[in-house]
Parts: C-alpha cells; structure tokens; sequence
C-alpha cells in the first residue's frame, strides 16, 4: 500500500501549493454557490405542493470567517423581536439596519484618501508592519429557503485571531453585540437557535508552537505586499477565483478575507487604498458613523456582484489614517426565496487593532 500511495503522489498534476487549483479559502461567491448546491431537505418537514422545506447547512469552520450566504430582513426581526428564553426575558438584540449616509457632510476622494495614508506609511518605522490574525466584530444572517422558511436570524460575534513567529497562537470568539451590551444575542449552536448572555464564549483555544501550518492556509503565511498592484495580484491568487479578482465587488471580497487573516500596518493599509482607487468602480458616497460608534468615510460599489446581481458593497475607511475600518454588504434586490427585500443587510464586518 506504501508503494502506491507514493505513485499516487509523484503522479499528483495539481500540487496544493499552485495553480487555479491549489489549497486555499473559499472566494464569497463560491461560498455562496456551494451553500445552494448542498442545502439539503428537511427530513423533518413534508413535502408538500410548494416544495420541500430546506434548510443551509451551517458551514465547515475556517479561517475565512465569510461563512456562506448571509442577510437580514429587518421588518422580520422587527416583528418578531427574537425572544428565545420566555417571558420577562430581555429580548434578544435584533437585526441592524444599513449604516445611514450623509452626503452632505465633507468627503473626500479615493484619491486624496490615498495621498493621507502614504504620508503616514512614509513616517512608519520597521515595527509598523503587519500582524497576522485580526479583530472583528461581524453581524452575519442564517437563512433559511422555501416557502415554510423560518425567518432570517442575525448572529452577532466578536472574533480575535493572533498568530506568532513561531506558529504558536490563539483564537477567541464571543457572541456579542456592541451596540447593545449586556443585552443576550442569538447564537447558532450547529442549526439549534438558542439565546446566550451578552460575553459569553464560544470558543477559546491556544495554540503551541508550530502549530499554525496546521489551522491555517497559505494565505496567513503570505505577508502582503505594500506596492498596491503587487497586492492586487496576490489578493487575486489568494483568494480570487480562477479568473482573478476581474471586478471591484471581486476584489472586496478578496479584502475581506484578507483583512481575517491579516491586520495591516500603515504601508499595507496605503497599499490597500491606492489599490481601490486605481480599480476604479468605487464612488465617494460620503461620511458614516459605523456600528462601534466610528467616524468614517463610505466608498460605494453599485456594480455586477456575480450571477445574481442583488448586493451592493459599501466600504467604510478611517478618514486621517486610510485604515479599512468595515465593510458592509445590502440587498439591492427583494429575494422572496430567502425572505429578504432591497436595502436589507446580508452582512456587516467591522474591524478593530
């Protein structure tokens, strides 16, 4: 057996370390596309002249934390109030509404952005750099499909990653939601809806040394170029699909997943911005107070998100310094299959240091 497994190996034309086909996370839109062809029917549900009730798996866990398709449907949560644990109880934090724009107030360009944040990349030192892991606090959706559907269910966690030289690390997640503490939140144990104190943890794991290669792909281990189409190209074999990162909605796509394995320093966060200037796509939208209570500047992306063409991308970045502080992602479109109507959110990423 020995023997055949190593000419199995040698006859291997698809190394995991190259090509289009080489061991990396899953891109959103193929999370998307791999959630809808593996949701299963509901045993437990009959069919009946509608259709059978389905149901979207809860996704594998990974280092990408955009975990399948997401939304919100606020009039939904709104009414229902998401009270999970009796009567008396605080109800459960609902669902957020789209961060609300105002145009009026002074913006600036892509570019004049760009131009800030490499004048203080020119003032960072060698201590400045990137850092591998990240803190997010996201609000993603559960959803379910088919006419007997459960509303859709907003699921907000803390997540702090942190990677060593010496592959030793940690990872910690919470379920909370900042802009309502001490209030409980939904938590998603494997399908099971249940409703859990404000801070409690999900997940608390410490890693030893040299442990890093095994929870953690190529990405984490790629330290991202500061020249902005040098990091194009890497977003784009990283974590693009295997045409690249052709559009702009690809390549916030590709950021996020890059911005949950890395934290950058003042050069990659330049990198980043002239980066999304030069891809053009992205129109100064105006400022933002985001859902940790920050002052921003929006960037809007109205155009094709893929087959379905239902989402409209909005990112939000520091105003002095060019950091990417969120991205947040909205229905442009109703979708009746998943009880969802234009301007609902389908996901809200928010980073800190």
């Amino acid at each position: 057996m020995t023997d055949e497994l190593q000419l199995l190996r040698q006859a291997d034309p698809a190394p995991a370390g190259d090509g289009p086909w080489r061991d990396r996370p899953l891109t959103t839109r193929a999370e998307h596309r791999l959630a809808a062809l593996t949701r299963p029917t509901d045993p437990a549900e009959p069919a009946t002249g509608d259709g059978p009730r389905t149901r979207r798996p809860r996704p594998v866990p990974r280092r990408r934390l955009v975990l399948g398709l997401t939304a919100a449907s606020l009039a939904a949560v709104a009414a229902l109030a998401l009270t999970f644990s009796g009567a008396g109880s605080t109800p459960a934090v609902a669902a957020p509404t789209a961060l609300t724009l105002h145009t009026g107030a002074a913006s600036v360009s892509l570019d004049t952005l760009a131009r800030r944040a490499e004048a203080r990349a020119r003032s960072a030192g060698p201590a400045d750099g990137p850092r591998r892991g990240s803190h997010l606090q996201t609000w993603y959706m559960h959803m379910e499909a088919g006419p007997h559907a459960a509303p859709p269910i907003t699921v907000p966690e803390e997540r702090i990653t942190h990677w060593n030289a010496d592959g030793s690390g940690s990872e910690l997640v919470v379920a909370t939601d900042p802009r309502h503490p001490g209030r409980p939140v939904i938590h998603d144990n494997d399908g099971h809806w249940r409703q859990v104190s404000d801070g409690q943890v999900l997940h608390d794991k410490t890693y030893p040394a040299g442990s890093e290669a095994q929870h953690s792909g190529l990405a984490s281990r790629t330290r991202p170029s500061t020249n902005p189409a040098k990091l194009r190209e890497q977003l784009s074999w990283l974590y693009g699909g295997l045409d690249g990162n052709r559009t702009t909605g690809e390549l916030l796509s590709a950021l996020s997943s890059f911005r949950q394995e890395w934290t950058p320093g003042p050069r990659e966060s330049a990198a980043i911005v002239r980066m999304l200037a030069d891809a053009g796509g992205l129109r100064q939208a105006g400022t933002v107070t985001d859902r940790l209570g920050r002052r921003g500047q929006a960037y809007v992306y109205d155009g094709p998100d893929g087959a379905m063409d239902v989402t409209r991308q909005m990112a939000i970045f520091d105003p002095r310094t060019g950091e990417l502080l969120g991205l947040e992602v909205t229905f442009t479109k109703t979708q009746p299959e998943f009880r969802t109507k234009a301007g609902d959110v389908m996901s809200y990423e928010a980073w800190m240091p």
